[in-house]
């Protein structure tokens, strides 16, 4: 049996702040959310925490009204939220959306010896969802905690969570995560689709 892996997208307040609802949902979402990272931690699984850095010549990047680049390396506004960091935490720098794409993620789960990612933060339609698929490309059993994931958009929210555990991902929410973990010693794999 490999090791579990928690990987949170972009707890950076340059992301969580960008809008009022999305600091609502953040500020809704965070007491449960470190909760379940501290529970996790107490069981020894690690926590990555994806720090999205945009490059200053990247044309696809998201600019504030005023045309400044956000999510800029060593800024505050880019660095992970302390409420949400740890000591044994790694945090692992992306410039795209999704962790696995030019970044060492793959090879730090490797070598650690993980079969199985945890996959939160936000958003859960972009960040979240192209983590996930791109962790299931790789082979990975993929869990999505599904009140650990935040959207501005609650439908875009929703659509994506039906999208994940209907190709790639068991969806379930914390308590189920825990649960079955603590029942079974592990998350067990989906069960692909039987074809017709």
């Amino acid at each position: 049996m490999g090791k579990i892996a928690v990987l949170t997208n972009d707890l950076q307040s340059d992301v969580t702040t960008l809008t009022a609802e999305r600091t609502a949902v953040m500020a809704a979402a965070q007491p449960g959310f470190t909760g379940f990272l501290d529970e996790m931690r107490k069981r020894g699984h690690v926590v990555y925490h994806l720090q999205l850095i945009n490059l200053p010549d990247d044309p696809n990047a998201n600019r504030r009204a005023d045309g400044t680049l956000p999510l800029q390396r060593g800024t505050e506004g880019a660095a992970i939220l302390p409420a949400f960091l740890a000591e044994g935490d790694v945090v692992v720098e992306k410039t795209k959306d999704s962790g696995f794409y030019e970044t060492e993620m793959h090879d730090l789960l490797q070598a650690a010896g993980v079969d199985t990612v945890l996959v939160t933060g936000l958003q859960t339609q972009i960040c979240v969802q192209t983590t996930a698929a791109d962790a299931f490309f790789r082979g990975y059993n993929v869990w999505v905690a599904s009140d650990c994931v935040v959207s501005d958009n609650a439908a875009d929210r929703d659509r994506s969570l039906t999208w994940l555990s209907g190709y790639c991902a068991t969806v379930a929410d914390s308590q189920e995560v825990l649960d079955t973990l603590d029942t079974k010693g592990e998350l067990p794999r989906r069960i692909p689709k039987t074809l017709p």
